[in-house]
């Protein structure tokens, strides 16, 4: 384990390429390019799932559709959400993994929160908010679960400091029609507490 200190940690996971290979054999067969977004200190932790062809571009996190619907959910504005010293990004994979023959997202590698994750949690020190997004990211924190869906309704059991979410993605837009709850119950009770934790 590195230490909480180490100012390097970001630069070695955006050197990593242990992935290349697996890559390379995807559809899109594209490079690694790590996205490590967060520094030590940081208030808020926003666990994704891993990032998506535009972000692979941008090298930033959340610069799609996806990013601009989970901003508004939290009711952050950009300067805020960008601003490592806030708030910290670490998706389960820090690559986009690419797409399947089908042109589907490929999950993200296991092999890169076995290899980054605890070191980045242990840097971080303890966030006042933790965001869960998509379901990679909550049977990693919370364990096994039986479904998004069942994870992101017991939300109660959870908050204020921790929220497990739906991916903002475009394809979970039939989800939100079908639980209006999540936009009615959770998400003011989840935007009181991104006040508290960036303000308190």
């Amino acid at each position: 384990m590195l230490p909480p200190s180490d100012p390097a940690l970001a630069d070695r996971i955006r050197a990593c390429r242990i992935c290349a290979d697996r890559f390379a054999r995807t559809e899109t067969r594209h490079a690694p390019r790590p996205v490590a977004w967060f520094q030590p200190g940081a208030r808020i932790l926003i666990a994704g799932q891993a990032p998506g062809a535009r972000v692979q571009e941008s090298g930033q996190p959340f610069t799609d559709p996806s990013g601009d619907r989970l901003r508004d959910w939290l009711q952050m504005g950009v300067d805020t959400f960008y601003d490592r010293s806030r708030v910290a990004i670490v998706p389960m994979a820090f690559c986009f993994p690419g797409y399947d023959a089908k042109g589907a997202d490929l999950p993200p590698p296991k092999i890169c929160a076995e290899t980054w994750r605890a070191d980045v949690l242990q840097a971080l020190g303890r966030p006042r908010l933790t965001v869960l997004v998509g379901g990679h990211a909550h049977k990693w924190h919370l364990g096994p679960q039986k479904s998004v869906t069942d994870t992101v309704c017991n939300w109660r059991s959870h908050a204020p400091a921790l929220f497990a979410l739906p991916h903002p993605s475009w394809r979970n837009t039939g989800w939100l029609r079908r639980n209006p709850w999540f936009e009615r119950n959770l998400l003011p009770v989840l935007r009181q507490a991104v006040q508290k934790a960036l303000h308190d």
